[in-house]
């Protein structure tokens, strides 16, 4: 059951402290909850639960703040529950009334949290804090306008923030492109050990020891015995060949068919004793899907055994994460990295994921997908786009020509005998390029701040939310960043056109602290 919140934001001043004072109102927390479209958000929540049946859910500010805050600072859910315990902010940004001592919710509604977000709602929740952040910086620079009483002062171009290069003039002629689209691709990896078959046979073969001796329990007196192997000789198999340094390929082979074999031995035992009576419903959910994994990991391991292929569609590279693949990037790091492959583009500064898979594609395939929804966003085509070189192939370079993009890379053709024109042209490439390594900006800092780096959500859709959640901390981070740069400007230019009207003012304690910090920023 789904009960409808307060909608209206609570005043720093209405939010109780048993402390004592006032929140401070530039604190970041309380910027971000004016900021978050938390109407929009609890119109996607709410009906994903019955209004009269069952217990109150928790409210939609309380489930996605939790997941930011997670995201934003980088913490286990444990610590994030600790977090928003002790601190006030924290609170208030969840819509709290005031102080509280106590634990808000359980660690484990975390992984429940993830789940009622889609990669979807995140994806329009962005757009929607993109937005709202681009109205706010507007009113900004307008209120700053009409407080200017001043007719023979104009504040000077480099003191002031320009949003040209954010928000699409309202004078721009229709059809018109306009702005700057830089895309990418990257893998965010997953929680897992590096996979090889040996290490995956071992512990498919533990996995159904395990569950042979539960089913063993349950079918005592049905005549049905354990698979005469020695256990422990199995693992030492496994053991002297997998703390060798580089076990040559014959050796390797022999320990895989030997694993294999025990392997498809427990997978006959545990037939076995389904037929005389055992029930894998009596298992927990984690271990029959272990069991599935298991039986699946048999088949394509005797595939690969039996044959001369090294390659089998759909590989698993680990029991429990059974929706990772490996991706091949061509890293000098890394050669095959195991997650999730990500599409993002950079819309004038600001970053979107476009599309998560975990199976490999070609990415140049994405351009005139993140064209069109471009257009889409912002009624027109970009003005150019900034892409690497695996997305300047024919077909993406004849869509951009007919649409009048410009496409970064490398001109067709002879290069003209002008060597003004050439010249224009190599400095317009070298522009383009530099423009372009803004995405991979996004990718170091959401692997090193926002925890893009390694994905510790084991279920499919955690993951995808985690992913999402990142870009969307990171679009609202920026929006922060703008604001305090535009009041930062602002404050200095007030203090520039203030000693130009009160000469002397520094001097005197007309001002005070405030001006003299004013006067470093200036």
């Amino acid at each position: 059951m789904y009960r409808k919140q307060h909608n209206g934001q609570l005043s720093i001043e209405e939010f109780h402290l048993p402390f004592g004072g006032t929140l401070d109102p530039e604190n970041r927390w309380v910027l971000l909850s004016a900021l978050m479209p938390w109407e929009e958000l609890e119109e996607s929540y709410a009906p994903q639960f019955s209004p009269t049946v069952g217990a109150p859910a928790k409210p939609v500010r309380l489930a996605f703040g939790a997941l930011f805050i997670k995201q934003r600072l980088g913490l286990t859910d444990e610590e994030t529950v600790h977090q928003i315990q002790e601190n006030a902010y924290m609170q208030f940004f969840l819509g709290y009334a005031g102080y509280s001592n106590k634990a808000p919710f359980d660690p484990s509604m975390m992984v429940h949290f993830r789940k009622r977000f889609s990669d979807e709602d995140l994806k329009r929740i962005n757009k929607l804090v993109v937005q709202r952040g681009k109205e706010m910086l507007i009113e900004a620079v307008m209120n700053s306008a009409d407080g200017d009483d001043s007719d023979d002062q104009e504040p000077n171009a480099d003191d002031q923030l320009s949003l040209d290069d954010l928000v699409k003039p309202a004078d721009w002629p229709e059809g018109k492109n306009w702005g700057t689209l830089s895309i990418d691709a990257s893998c965010t990896p997953a929680d897992i050990t590096y996979p090889t078959d040996l290490k995956l046979l071992n512990e498919a073969r533990e996995t159904t020891e395990r569950i042979i001796d539960d089913l063993c329990r349950q079918s005592a007196g049905f005549g049905v015995h354990r698979p005469r192997y020695d256990r422990g000789k199995a693992r030492a198999h496994f053991l002297n060949v997998a703390k060798q340094k580089k076990p040559r390929r014959r050796r390797l082979k022999a320990a895989v068919r030997r694993q294999l074999s025990y392997l498809k031995r427990n997978l006959e035992a545990i037939d076995a004793l389904i037929t005389a009576g055992a029930s894998l419903s009596a298992l927990r959910p984690h271990w029959w899907q272990k069991l599935l994994a298991c039986s699946e990991l048999h088949r394509q391991q005797s595939i690969l055994i039996n044959s001369k292929t090294r390659s089998i569609p759909d590989r698993l590279v680990n029991l429990v994460q059974r929706h990772v693949r490996p991706i091949v990037r061509g890293k000098a790091r890394a050669a095959v990295e195991f997650g999730a492959k990500i599409s993002v583009s950079v819309q004038n500064g600001f970053p979107f994921l476009h599309r998560i898979s975990w199976d490999a594609y070609n990415e140049g395939d994405d351009l005139i997908a993140q064209a069109e929804k471009y257009k889409q966003d912002n009624g027109c085509y970009p003005e150019r786009i900034c892409a690497d070189r695996i997305y300047i192939n024919t077909k993406n370079r004849h869509y951009c020509t007919r649409h009048g993009i410009r496409l970064s890379g490398k001109r067709l053709g002879r290069p003209p005998k002008d060597p003004e024109i050439n010249a224009e042209q190599k400095q317009q490439l070298s522009a383009d390029q530099r423009r372009r390594n803004e995405v991979e900006g996004v990718f170091g800092s959401g692997k090193r701040k926002y925890s893009l780096k390694l994905i510790m959500a084991r279920l499919t859709t955690g993951a995808e939310t985690s992913i999402s959640m990142a870009f969307l901390v990171m679009c609202a981070e920026k929006i922060l960043r703008l604001l305090r740069l535009f009041f930062v400007l602002i404050s200095a230019w007030f203090y520039s056109l203030l000693q130009i009207c009160v000469p002397g003012a520094m001097s005197s304690n007309l001002l005070g602290p405030v001006a003299r910090d004013l006067a470093v920023i200036a």
